[in-house]
């Protein structure tokens, strides 16, 4: 189907008055969100005409992640396991001897579950149950610590 150049000319015109119409549009958007921003933003020249304010500011994560606490040492499998973190430590000291020391030749140690198997003389299908037996029982003292602390701060 071929059309005339008057059509071709008459399409191209409408959508050129489209296209301005929808730039106009979305400007007009724009400057309308941006009027809103700035009657809820303050200008720091103002704030520094009105009283004096330090517009610096200093890191502090640094400053949490060294404590005056010393880390928590266990001794499992003959290996020093020093734990920095206080709730962790309490949880992983609430765990049986067994407990710990599967946790600690799995994950510090990396042994296998087959690996640790024959150092207990087991199947590695009861290791598996015992690893994830003591992770359910570290999850559930932990949860358990975080809500008497959450308590405690409430009170």
């Amino acid at each position: 189907m071929s059309y005339s150049e008057e059509y071709r000319e008459h399409i191209e015109y409408a959508f050129a008055a489209f296209c301005k119409i929808v730039l106009r549009n979305a400007a007009m958007s724009a400057y309308r969100d941006i009027g809103r921003k700035w009657k809820h933003e303050i200008s720091l020249d103002y704030l520094m005409d009105e009283q004096y304010y330090n517009p610096s500011t200093t890191d502090s994560y640094f400053e949490e992640s060294i404590k005056l606490t010393q880390p928590t040492e266990f001794v499992v499998c003959g290996e020093i396991i020093e734990i920095e973190d206080e709730r962790l430590a309490k949880v992983f000291s609430t765990l049986p001897k067994l407990r710990q020391e599967v946790l600690v030749l799995y994950f510090f140690l990396r042994y296998t579950d087959r690996k640790i198997g024959e150092v207990y003389g087991r199947s590695r299908t009861t290791v598996n149950y015992w690893k994830l037996a003591a992770l359910k029982q570290l999850r559930k003292e932990w949860e358990r610590l975080e809500h008497e602390e959450r308590k405690a701060d409430t009170f």
